[in-house]
């Protein structure tokens, strides 16, 4: 494995100011049955003719365990995979609908270059495919020495499946967080490399600066939802059937949002991964009363988030 510059990790949950919490359960799968009356909603059943075998959880199909809640997985194929383990093991039945795409940005082939040149402190990388682009540019450049930042756990684990080690993550995964906490390096230049989305806030930016760091950001690659026109008939079948829906980006929102219309979306529990997706929910004009997100975004806290939401709907019960 090779190893950037070492460092130590520190995570701890927080507290954001928009949506509903997930609250810190202890235990998941054990602590947790499906409620008996959940399955009487009314609502179509998200696997109906769907095939059972080793493909369920994709679109069309679904680990059906029987009466339990339905949750549509919105990110890109092959990204939902633990999301769809955590929640199948409490008894819900999970159908994948990905709804956004991924370009490549303005400033991608500037990447390699940036990296090979150096002069900065640290690389900051703050999503999973910010991660893959990353490493994508990293290998052109011939894997230069970095040190790399990482926004959360989800993102560090990219890197460290391709032998690449994240020398800080924040206590809390935001931008603002992140920008706040990033070290000093002794006899550094106080310089950031910051490998975005053209659509990535300026969160990130704004609190280096406030730190006293100069930052670079390239417009790595780019976001947008898909198409309704392009969303074949059978997968949104498949996925109105969904009590739940889940967002791990403000463009799987509006596309949500676009493709079914506002009065549908809105008779669904929305499940963001992090404040962010819920602000979209609210400037698209989903009821925030059904808005859920964890404090500090990442994949298990979204998971918990989702089973609070099923808890206070009634869907789940915690076993006794």
């Amino acid at each position: 494995m090779q190893t950037l510059l070492g460092g130590r990790a520190s995570h701890a949950a927080g507290r954001a100011g928009l949506g509903r919490h997930a609250k810190p359960y202890v235990s998941m799968p054990a602590a947790w049955t499906v409620a008996s009356a959940c399955s009487s909603s009314g609502r179509r059943d998200c696997a109906a003719g769907a095939s059972s075998s080793s493909g369920a959880g994709r679109v069309g199909s679904g680990n059906v365990a029987a009466g339990g809640p339905c949750v549509l997985l919105t990110r890109e194929a092959g990204k939902n995979d633990k999301m769809h383990a955590s929640l199948s093991a409490v008894g819900m039945r999970c159908v994948e609908l990905p709804l956004i795409v991924h370009t490549e940005g303005a400033d991608r082939r500037a990447l390699p270059d940036a990296l090979t040149s150096g002069g900065f402190d640290w690389v900051a990388v703050t999503s999973p495919e910010a991660a893959t682009v990353f490493l994508d540019a990293w290998e052109e450049a011939g894997q230069p020495d970095v040190r790399v930042a990482v926004v959360g756990a989800g993102t560090g684990e990219v890197l460290r499946a391709a032998g690449v080690e994240p020398a800080f993550t924040p206590s809390i995964a935001t931008g603002t967080v992140m920008g706040a906490e990033l070290p000093r390096v002794a006899g550094g230049t106080n310089a950031v490399l910051y490998p975005s989305s053209a659509k990535a806030s300026s969160d990130l930016q704004n609190a280096l600066a406030a730190s006293g760091y100069a930052v670079r950001r390239l417009n790595t690659y780019n976001t947008a939802g898909v198409a309704p026109e392009d969303v074949p008939r059978d997968m949104l079948d498949a996925a109105m059937g969904a009590q739940i829906v889940t967002f791990g980006s403000p463009s799987a929102v509006k596309a949500w949002v676009a493709l079914v219309g506002l009065p549908a979306a809105s008779e669904r529990l929305s499940v963001c991964i992090g404040s962010t997706s819920a602000r979209a929910c609210e400037s698209a004009g989903l009821p925030m009363e059904r808005v859920y997100h964890p404090a500090s975004p990442g994949v298990d806290g979204w998971v918990e988030s989702v089973l609070q939401a099923c808890e206070e709907h009634g869907m789940l019960v915690r076993a006794a």
